[in-house]
């Protein structure tokens, strides 16, 4: 068993090495760039900026565990700060001490009297060495706690920077949001108002009505022209085929005798010619 899964693990490296050696790894990879761009560009914008609103929220956790960690370590400074004070102080009076004893010592006198009590030479010249000593590894303990506090200072200063900059970087990302807010609800309404269709049916319906109505009207008062000019008069005489023949007569008539009256008078005119010659 233990073999056949060595063998299927050492045929799914290769498989995957020729995958990617191989331009079916090209086209794998870019296959899954091409569905997650895609997927990506599908999301609608008001969910993406609601997703980023989203991520803004969840920097406040980090913010206040940021701000707990300067807290803690401004405390820190303060606390290196008085052990510092207390130190110098310390050093301070251990060096007076040290400076009146060896100036005792100078005197080169067999007793001293400190405090009621009388000392040899020997026991002064004792306490003084236990005193330098004292005195030295104190002055390291002060130069170490110098050098962590100037550390820490620093490290704190460097940490105020950072969190007043990552405080601004949200602040930043708010106003951007707010921003991309304002030209996506824009943006929206130019697209609804490029894409706003009125239902106006009823109103081209009407429209078509009045002029139907408009048609009909101009259409019956040129019939009415039309009557009054050339069917305006009534005929009160019933027509008949009986009258006919003497209307064609008659008419022929006053025809040729319009040519005889003509005659007459164009031979009257010749005899009154004559005459006058």
């Amino acid at each position: 068993m233990l073999k056949k899964l060595v063998l299927a693990g050492t045929a799914a490296t290769l498989l995957s090495g020729l995958t990617i050696a191989t331009p079916i790894g090209s086209y794998a990879r870019c296959g899954w760039s091409y569905m997650t761009n895609t997927a990506s560009d599908a999301v609608p914008l008001e969910w993406e900026l609601n997703r980023a609103r989203q991520l803004i929220v969840d920097l406040k956790p980090e913010i206040q565990q940021n701000a707990r960690r300067i807290a803690q370590e401004k405390t820190e400074v303060v606390r290196l700060q008085r052990e510092l004070s207390t130190t110098d102080e310390k050093l301070a009076k251990a060096k007076n001490d040290i400076e009146r004893l060896t100036n005792d010592l100078r005197d080169e006198s067999s007793v001293y009297s400190y405090g009621g009590v009388t000392y040899t030479s020997a026991q002064v010249k004792s306490d003084l060495g236990n005193r330098f000593k004292r005195f030295q590894t104190r002055q390291q303990t002060s130069e170490k706690l110098r050098q962590m506090l100037a550390a820490r200072e620093a490290s704190l200063a460097a940490a105020s920077e950072r969190m007043d900059a990552m405080l601004d970087a949200k602040r930043q990302l708010e106003v951007e949001v707010e921003n991309l807010q304002a030209r996506l609800g824009a943006l929206r309404v130019a697209q609804t108002s490029t894409q706003l269709h009125l239902d106006d049916s009823a109103l081209s319906d009407t429209r078509r009505l009045l002029d139907d109505i408009a048609t009909r009207i101009d259409v019956e008062e040129e019939t009415m022209k039309v009557d009054v000019e050339y069917f305006g008069e009534i005929n009160l005489d019933e027509p008949s085929d009986e009258n006919l023949l003497d209307d064609v007569t008659a008419y022929m008539q006053k025809l040729d005798g319009g040519k005889d009256q003509a005659y007459v008078s164009i031979q009257l005119e010749e005899e009154s010619s004559d005459s006058s010659l």
